[in-house]
């Protein structure tokens, strides 16, 4: 039987596009993507990226969509009623799609597309990645919960992306049997490939940024924004060299901050090099130059797929423990380690402990292979196809 679905999202990102790819090829499932705004290359600056740009790979090739009509008076991505498309209604009557899933529900369309649902009756699930460890005042949480319990128990399926957000759906009402969990994935056969393909090029590409070659090198790579705490990853790196350690920091991005941790890696002479914005095509070469990467976010960073690309590519990785998907992909002194948010004293030693041990590292490099493949484009697209089979039943 093949399942005729629609997915409504904000506007294209490079990390949902092999998860539709994977749903169009699947020989069950009939999907159509809707959009609800497209984003300029000016969005993508305002968005933290700190530069404007397009993407340089597709990110639109494989699967059917469409452009809703965004009629709000001042269409953003950045507020709930910068995404207004009403036409919605008119498709989820006409369509009779057999599911609807709706990524998050923080923009006014995601909740045009869940009232026409339950008008029509059609099957209505909710892909989220929020969880319980964003820090929230109290007033906040209580304030919300009668009205995310209403909500939540008149979805007919959750799917959340981990065992956070899981958490999450359940500590709101979700019944156990409507959770399944669809995770956050990349094209992991993708930078496999890549990786593989630019191993040769390891000592050239890290002479290309200045990279000790010597050097045990750990990559900061995102946007330079409050959340990300990358001037937590410089003072690590000054840390860790503090403790005799022969590391090297790379940092690949852009944003507000960047000229803050250019300034504090000159006046300390910190290790750290910088590679500004890499776009697609060129982010596995970062991982391939660098040995492991660290991710100091707080519980803003509602999951982290750099970590999926980075383990593909064989990197263990360093999150804080406020990092979505911390539970799910590391594995203490197997895949990488999880240190406490803002201790970057602490993470500063364990950045020296693992660097004074490269076979170890190799190994977990190895390790972290294996646990990315378990988060790879096919899991997410059964996982989807079994939650569309029980809210079809």
């Amino acid at each position: 039987m093949s399942y005729r679905i629609a997915v409504v999202t904000t506007h294209p990102i490079q990390y949902h596009a092999p998860w539709f790819r994977g749903l169009e090829a699947h020989p069950n499932l009939d999907p159509e993507v809707l959009f609800c705004h497209k984003a300029t290359a000016e969005d993508q600056s305002q968005a933290g990226f700190g530069v404007s740009f397009d993407w340089d790979l597709p990110i639109l090739d494989g699967y059917r969509y469409r452009f809703l009509e965004n009629t709000g008076s001042h269409p953003s991505l950045s507020r709930f009623a910068g995404l207004d498309t009403p036409e919605i209604r008119e498709i989820v009557r006409l369509e009779r799609f057999d599911a609807v899933i709706i990524n998050g529900w923080h923009y006014k369309s995601a909740w045009q597309a869940m009232r026409a649902c339950w008008k029509t009756g059609t099957p209505v699930m909710v892909r989220s990645d929020s969880h319980l460890h964003t820090e929230r005042p109290l007033f906040k949480r209580m304030a919300k919960r009668p009205f995310y319990s209403w909500f939540i128990s008149k979805l007919d399926a959750c799917l959340p992306v981990g065992k956070w957000s899981s958490d999450y759906f359940l500590h709101y009402g979700a019944a156990p049997e409507r959770v399944f969990i669809v995770p956050h994935v990349v094209d992991t056969d993708y930078f496999e490939s890549e990786a593989r393909r630019l191993g040769a090029q390891r000592n050239a590409l890290r002479a290309q940024w200045g990279l000790d070659e010597s050097a045990v090198v750990f990559l900061f790579a995102g946007k330079f924004i409050d959340k990300k705490r990358p001037l937590d990853f410089v003072n690590a790196i000054a840390e860790a060299r503090l403790r005799g350690a022969e590391v090297a920091g790379f940092m690949v991005g852009d944003g507000p901050l960047r000229s803050g941790c250019e300034e504090v890696v000159r006046r300390e002479n910190v290790p750290v090099k910088f590679a500004g914005f890499l776009n697609q095509s060129q982010i596995a070469q970062a991982y391939v130059a660098a040995d492991a990467l660290v991710l100091p976010s707080d519980g803003g960073e509602t999951w982290g797929l750099v970590v999926n690309e980075a383990m593909a590519c064989g990197l263990s990785c360093f999150v804080s423990d406020q990092v979505g998907c911390g539970p799910d992909m590391i594995i203490p002194d197997e895949t990488g380690a999880v240190f406490p948010l803002g201790n970057t004293d602490a993470l500063g030693a364990l950045l020296a402990e693992f660097a004074a041990d490269r076979t170890r590292m190799r190994r977990m490099g190895d390790r972290a292979i294996e646990q990315a493949r378990k988060y790879s484009v096919s899991v997410a697209v059964d996982r989807t196809l079994r939650a569309v089979e029980a809210v079809s039943r």
